[in-house]
């Protein structure tokens, strides 16, 4: 009987299976890089061991130190949550040779199917239809043989690129999984990403759990996955769960694990890969199902029997993946304090968080903050409720993808169930916010800011000098300059003529716009504030009245757009002439490549960049100047 549970992971995955361990009485145990030593997975473990460095390769993806850090903790059996090890067949080796309990499929399934090249040809040899690709057959799709998650993963449509663009999901793969290999795959531009869950005992029984839709994704990520999967009738369903119960049974499969298949604009499903581990999207299915997953993972591995059939599915069930990202930035990740993190009390509503109020999102791994899910008896329920959910959610001290999430959930096409694969390319930029909206938050911020200083009441006019108040829009930069008048009344605000001030607290702002009440909560950290209402969020900077001078910084500079190492330079040198687009350097940040290219012709004047330099946001890598400037 398993006692204690090492997770081999960090972030929210952690913390899932540390709450089935604690429902079931059993202790945890948390590994942890340099970078995680206070991170909410770490705090809530019963026991925690260090893993030196910061990297994944120094320490995540280091199972021989994982296997001695369970057997230092005490641990009697190991988790491997996703990503990372978990679909390593020698780390599952070396967990159970050390005599401690694998909560996963045997290393000789996990090898069948660890490697995406093998299991296609496995179950091409089963007569499961697959996707194959030469180099000639472009547009193609670059893929990590051992990864998912989107790493290592890249779409070329000229040839001249392909070389390229392998060598970059090469890197990438190495870096997210420790293994380098990459294959080709016909890239269906219209198609649906469906998977399909399994279950399997070791005696003989395998579950199909539903399918899920997984269609809505960026950088080949998903973003929105759900249960059951819209628009799918009973032929395609049947075919699906056949297929996957033909794979599980194939590789003498057992625990839990996901067979994902892509299906054509014409309803033809090809198999794509079988993930020998839990999912990321693994709620849905718990939440229709009414099981708890981590919890019959580990009754399978202590020799569990499961019943003949699985539970019947109810309602429908929607997950949402916060990334503190940019989408409007070529989903640039970010980092930072997230300094608040609430979402409000829903039936239905389930949150799965990596982080909590006051952790710091760091360079080295995913950005991802939260899954949040929404269980409820019809899908228009579900994808109202969850985006009702995250419109008043409380997110501070990070851009997120938060609007976008709430834009997809909102969209007619897919409330209609019109999915696919290029869901989000086809969405396209977000319409420009109302500048209107955005100074009335900056005047309720710089309201809250007076209320502290002076008493405020009603508007009235006065004859003295207006008092100023500048914020800067986050992330877009926009300055917003607010000018209000203190007097034994109130204050009087300029260019709000249709405004009145009802009452205004350090942490709340009641305004009457048009005539009709609206209610503003402000949050100040530091310079930082953030302010809620009912029409939208906003996170401002305030700026001081009187800024010092600012180092000049050369034209042409080409800046760090996040905190990264550079991880590969171009075949360039200072003098050279490059051309707009031209890759000069390449940053890893999150576990994933981002590109740095010259922004318009012109030479190649400064490179401060080195291979393995760690730089900050707004560090100046090169400087690429026109022909001639000064």
């Amino acid at each position: 009987m398993i006692a204690s549970v090492l997770v081999a992971n960090r972030g929210e995955i952690a913390r899932r299976v540390f709450r089935t361990c604690r429902d079931l009485g059993i202790a945890t145990v948390a590994v942890h890089s340099d970078a995680d030593s206070g991170a909410a997975h770490v705090r809530e473990a019963d026991a925690a061991v260090r893993l030196p460095g910061d990297a994944p390769a120094d320490t995540y993806l280091r199972g021989d130190l994982i296997v001695k850090a369970a057997l230092a903790a005490g641990a009697d059996a190991v988790h491997p949550g996703y990503g990372f090890l978990s679909e390593n067949a020698e780390f599952a080796r070396a967990v159970i040779a050390a005599g401690l309990t694998w909560i996963g499929p045997p290393p000789e399934a996990i090898e069948a199917m660890g490697s995406k090249t093998r299991a296609k040809r496995l179950m091409a040899a089963a007569g499961v239809p697959v996707l194959e690709a030469g180099p000639d057959d472009l547009p193609v799709l670059v893929k990590a043989a051992a990864g998912g998650g989107g790493r290592g993963m890249r779409v070329v449509r000229e040839a001249a690129a392909l070389e390229e663009e392998m060598a970059a999901a090469r890197a990438e793969a190495l870096s997210a999984f420790g293994d380098d290999e990459v294959f080709l795959e016909p890239y269906v531009e219209d198609g649906r990403h469906i998977e399909v869950q399994v279950l399997a005992d070791g005696h003989g029984t395998v579950w199909t759990l539903g399918e899920r839709d997984c269609s809505v994704q960026r950088r080949h990520q998903k973003v929105i996955e759900e249960t059951p999967a819209p628009g799918v009738g009973d032929d395609l369903r049947r075919t699906l769960h056949e297929a996957a119960q033909a794979a599980a049974r194939a590789i003498g499969y057992t625990g839990a694990g996901t067979v994902e298949f892509l299906v054509s604009a014409d309803g033809r499903p090809y198999f794509l890969e079988m993930n020998t581990r839990l999912q990321v999207e693994h709620p849905v299915t718990e939440a229709v199902f009414g099981i708890d997953l981590v919890a019959l993972q580990l009754d399978v591995a202590e020799g569990g029997r499961l019943p003949a059939a699985p539970p019947r599915p109810s309602g429908h069930a929607v997950e949402a993946r916060l990334y503190a990202e940019d989408p409007a930035r070529d989903w640039q990740p970010q980092t930072g304090v997230l300094r608040r993190f609430r979402l409000p009390a829903m039936p239905g509503l389930r949150v799965d968080a990596g982080f909590t109020d006051g952790d710091r999102v760091g360079v080295h791994y995913d950005a991802m903050l939260a899954k949040v899910i929404v269980h409820a008896p019809t899908r228009e329920r579900a994808l109202r409720q969850l985006a009702g959910a995250l419109e008043r959610a409380r997110v501070h001290g990070l851009v997120t993808n938060r609007d976008l999430l709430v834009r997809v959930l909102r969209d007619p096409d897919f409330v209609a169930g019109r999915l696919s694969t290029a869901f989000l390319g086809r969405l396209g930029p977000a319409a420009p916010g109302d500048p209107g909206t955005v100074r009335l938050a900056a005047l309720a911020a710089a309201l809250a800011d007076a209320s502290g200083r002076h008493a405020l009441g009603g508007w009235r006019n006065v004859p003295s000098a207006p008092q100023r108040k500048t914020y800067r829009a986050e992330p877009d930069g926009t300055e917003y300059e607010v000018r209000y008048r203190p007097g034994r009344g109130g204050l009087t605000a300029e260019g709000h003529p249709d405004v009145r001030l009802l009452s205004a607290a350090a942490g709340e702002v009641v305004l009457e716009v048009s005539g009709i009440r609206r209610t503003f909560e402000v949050a100040v950290y530091g310079d930082e504030v953030d302010v809620d209402g009912p029409l939208g969020a906003h996170r401002f900077t305030a700026l001081p009245r009187f800024p010092d001078p600012v180092d000049r910084i050369a034209p042409g500079s080409l800046l760090a757009p996040m905190p990264g190492t550079v991880v590969r330079i171009a075949d360039v040198a200072v003098g050279d002439k490059v051309e707009a687009g031209r890759p000069l350097l390449w940053l890893e940040a999150m576990k994933m490549e981002h590109r740095v290219a010259a922004p318009a012709d012109g030479v190649l004047t400064a490179l401060h960049a080195e291979v393995g330099r760690q730089v900050d946001v707004g560090t100046v890598l090169a400087v690429v100047q026109e022909e001639g400037s000064a």
